[in-house]
């Protein structure tokens, strides 16, 4: 499955963020551990060194796939102008056939977030919701079997609650 790469603006800016912080802040604090510990001689029994060598590849490799993955995504800065239906950005009120109501926003997979209710477009629940309308039944395929939602209600500005 390949990955979308569709971003709100609010997902852009914190991939920003980490890349900011992993290479302004972690990567010179972990560089000047590691050169303290090389100071102390025999680097290869230094635990310092050798775990700060290998937090410097990790912040590396990190940083580097950032700068690429931030390079190829489109942002996603509106609303769809066709109302109603369930685009990317959306929040989406769901009822399961038990009468559980959730609320989830239809987000790319670089920031998907589960405790926030944020699921990827690329998510089996996130490609069955996009494009249906308010009243829709969408069925899913999880693991435990079928589920079936109804949209209750389609925004696309975050509300309290």
């Amino acid at each position: 499955m390949s990955k979308s790469n569709y971003i709100t603006p609010e997902g852009l800016k914190r991939l920003q963020e980490e890349f900011d912080y992993l290479w302004r802040v972690e990567r010179p604090k972990v560089t000047r551990e590691v050169s303290e510990a090389a100071a102390q001689g025999d680097r290869s029994e230094n635990a310092e060194y050798i775990y700060g060598k290998k937090r410097l590849r990790e912040i590396d490799s990190r940083a580097r796939f950032l700068s690429k993955r931030i390079d190829d995504l489109i942002v996603v800065e509106r609303a769809p102008e066709q109302a109603g239906k369930v685009f990317f950005g959306a929040f989406v009120t769901l009822e399961d056939e038990a009468g559980t109501r959730n609320r989830y926003r239809i987000v790319g997979p670089d920031e998907f977030d589960a405790d926030r209710g944020w699921i990827s477009m690329d998510s089996p629940l996130g490609r069955a919701l996009l494009g249906n309308t308010e009243g829709d039944e969408v069925q899913v395929k999880r693991p435990r079997g079928l589920a079936v939602y109804t949209i209750i209600g389609i925004g696309y500005e975050e509300t309290p609650g």
